[in-house]
């Protein structure tokens, strides 16, 4: 696909895994023993939770500058594409996101304005000009002539999203198992493991859906 290997210009898939929880076990698991399945703990205390801004770079695979928040404002949401913008200035960028709000706000409208040195008046949300609603804000974030654009997922098909397999792979590797006692330990074992992936298992994800209409 065209969008994914133009030179000089980065393809990120983007989304909150949000909610992911600090539980910890009563007690410890019972290890795997001959002819003897592991034990582990169903009953455990919560420590809070927190929200991953999951930022996967489509050609290497790779988790670029994650980032850890309590909230998912959409100021949460700039300063997460600013967090990767920041990393290569000069470089042209393409997101891939769902549909969500925060995706598509009067505050990244603005920062991509000014990013872009785009100095045509924006109007005002809820009134008039680009500003005024979803889908005017949409159409500028998605114009062909920026350096910075974004695409969205069809309604109902943010699994469409490639970041959403990565977030699976996380949570079988990381959140689902692991006993965590405070949301900073969570905080740390998911950086280090994002850390850990990128060097070790990073891969660009192969499509294998064609398109076939299954029969359910």
């Amino acid at each position: 696909m065209d969008l994914y290997q133009r030179e000089g210009v980065h393809t990120i898939c983007v989304d909150e895994q949000t909610g992911i929880q600090a539980l910890e076990r009563i007690a410890p698991d019972h290890g795997v023993l001959p002819g003897k399945t592991a034990l582990r703990e169903y009953e455990y205390k919560r420590h809070g939770t927190t929200c991953l801004f999951g930022n996967l770079h489509v050609p290497t695979g790779k988790i670029l500058s994650p980032m850890l928040s309590e909230t998912r404002t959409e100021e949460d949401f700039v300063a997460n594409i600013d967090g990767l913008i920041v990393e290569d200035p000069e470089a042209g960028f393409q997101f891939v996101s769902d549909n969500l709000t925060t995706h598509c706000s009067e505050s990244l409208v603005r920062y991509v304005a000014e990013s872009c040195q785009i100095e045509t008046p924006l109007g005002k949300k809820g009134v008039r000009g680009i500003l005024k609603s979803v889908a005017s804000r949409k159409a500028f974030l998605n114009d062909p002539s920026h350096r910075i654009r974004f695409f969205y997922t069809p309604r109902h098909c943010s699994w469409l999203n490639q970041i959403e397999i990565w977030f699976g792979i996380l949570r079988s590797k990381v959140t689902r198992w692991m006993s965590f006692p405070s949301v900073e330990e969570l905080k740390d074992a998911i950086l280090r493991y994002i850390e850990y992936y990128n060097k070790h298992f990073a891969h660009p994800f192969a499509w294998t859906y064609a398109g076939k209409v299954l029969n359910v």
